[in-house]
């Protein structure tokens, strides 16, 4: 079992243990003493170098490689070798990662680079000038020298030329060609690189042809492109001002229907709010902060009317209770009908639990208000009962007066100028009777409290 004695000092509390293999038992790590007779024994051990025939104890093996087989490393690159010759031969030719002087240096090149990346460096700006300046001076070189003739520099700069019979000719020509091979050395790498130069040249100036032909083929097309989207655009633009002009007409032909669906001709509205919770979120972000019922009547040809609900509330009573309101509309049959309107309006919240603890609450029309005057446009102002009910006993998860995400407001119109007493008795009449019926059950309750009295 090893033991991290970095890790024991960090924890000096804890009782470190060994496992003998042998015994079985446990030992804490403070009694554990180290066998000195075993470390003898280690040193004196016979081994054999791994790099020439010697043969000794394992305690003279360090010395005998550090003065036999000493090794050298690359100081660049960290390549080992076991002999010097062997590391200034790599240093010299081979280590990609030794700075060495560019060929040209005695030229303008002044840059030094690793050995790897030379062929990038022929690429670079900064070189090409200074193979430019090297070209000059060797041509100014040949321009220059009047000890040949013109044969002999024909021949020269095909890069050897034979052999004159005379001995000056042949003493020239010897000095030309010690020049000429090592100005070889020298343009050999510059070849190459020109060579690579001169491919990325060829493929640069193809693909800008194509280029230069996919642009000129654009430019050329443009004209009729720019005509084709402002077509396109107009035409767009045409169909948005129709779409908006028909969106206002189903919008217009909607509220028509709905306001010629009337579904009640005895003065009572039993108005299903369905969705309750998006309408409620849409009030409170304001993005609509009303709702109105479908319309209902007093009578085949009486009064046109419905309620306008405010879900988050309206005026002083924002945010804090649902306000409900009673709208006159104008009916096609106003024209024989009493005005002001001077009825009773009572509004009802449906408890939809067993407990039926309906909320009711009505007004009596102001004759003075325009509300209540013959309708001369679509719908008179509302008017009603700001607060209605308090939020939070509706704008919440378990409210008895929001049921599968619905809500049941009764409206109902009073032309019988009932007692305010009777209106609990007709809140929890049963709303799926039939309407004579449930006027008989009312009129019944009537006289049996008008007999107590």
């Amino acid at each position: 079992m090893d033991l991290d004695m970095a890790q024991h000092d960090f924890l000096p509390n804890i009782r470190w243990t060994f496992h003998c293999i042998l015994c079985k038992e446990d030992t804490v790590c403070a009694e554990v003493r180290l066998d000195k007779g075993f470390q003898r024994d280690m040193q004196t051990l016979q081994i054999n170098c791994g790099f020439c025939e010697w043969v000794g104890h394992l305690k003279n093996y360090q010395d005998h490689l550090e003065k036999l087989h000493q090794q050298y490393r690359c100081s660049c690159c960290t390549e080992v070798y076991n002999s010097l010759v062997l590391l200034e031969e790599h240093n010299d030719k081979f280590c990609p990662k030794k700075l060495v002087n560019c060929i040209l240096q005695s030229y303008g090149c002044k840059e030094q680079i690793l050995r790897s990346d030379l062929k990038e460096h022929y690429r670079t700006e900064e070189h090409q000038r200074s193979v430019l300046f090297c070209m000059n001076q060797l041509k100014e070189q040949y321009q220059t020298s009047s000890s040949i003739d013109t044969d002999m520099k024909m021949e020269i700069s095909n890069m050897y030329s034979q052999t004159t019979t005379t001995s000056s000719s042949e003493t020239n020509m010897d000095e030309y060609k010690s020049e000429l091979e090592l100005y070889s050395k020298m343009i050999n790498p510059l070849a190459d690189g020109i060579h690579e130069l001169n491919n990325e040249v060829i493929r640069l100036n193809n693909d800008a042809l194509q280029q230069s032909e996919s642009v000129t083929a654009i430019t050329k097309a443009l004209p009729t492109m720019k005509t084709s989207i402002e077509e396109s655009n107009n035409v767009l633009s045409a169909m948005n001002i129709n779409l908006m002009v028909l969106q206002q007409k189903i919008l217009s032909l909607r509220y028509q229907l709905e306001d010629q669906q009337v579904i009640s001709y005895d003065g009572t509205l039993i108005w299903k709010i369905s969705q309750f919770r998006e309408k409620m979120d849409d009030a409170k972000s304001e993005r609509q902060t009303s709702i109105y019922s479908p319309p209902f009547r007093s009578s085949p040809t009486g009064y046109q009317m419905r309620a306008r609900l405010y879900l988050h509330g309206d005026g002083n009573a924002r945010r804090t209770h649902m306000s409900v309101f009673f709208v006159l509309m104008r009916g096609p049959h106003d024209c024989i009908l009493h005005f002001p309107f001077n009825y009773k309006v009572t509004f009802c919240l449906y408890d939809q639990t067993s407990n039926k603890k309906h909320i009711i609450d009505s007004f009596r029309p102001d004759i003075k208000s325009n509300s209540f005057q013959r309708p001369r446009s679509d719908m008179n102002i509302a008017s009603g009962i700001p607060k209605f009910v308090p939020l939070d006993m509706i704008d919440k998860p378990d409210s008895s007066y929001v049921k599968d995400d619905t809500m049941f407001i009764k409206v109902m119109v009073d032309f019988e100028n009932m007692a305010k007493a009777i209106l609990p008795y007709i809140s929890l009449l049963n709303p799926g009777l039939p309407a004579h019926i449930q006027q008989k059950m009312i009129r019944q309750e009537i006289e049996r409290k008008a007999q107590k009295v």
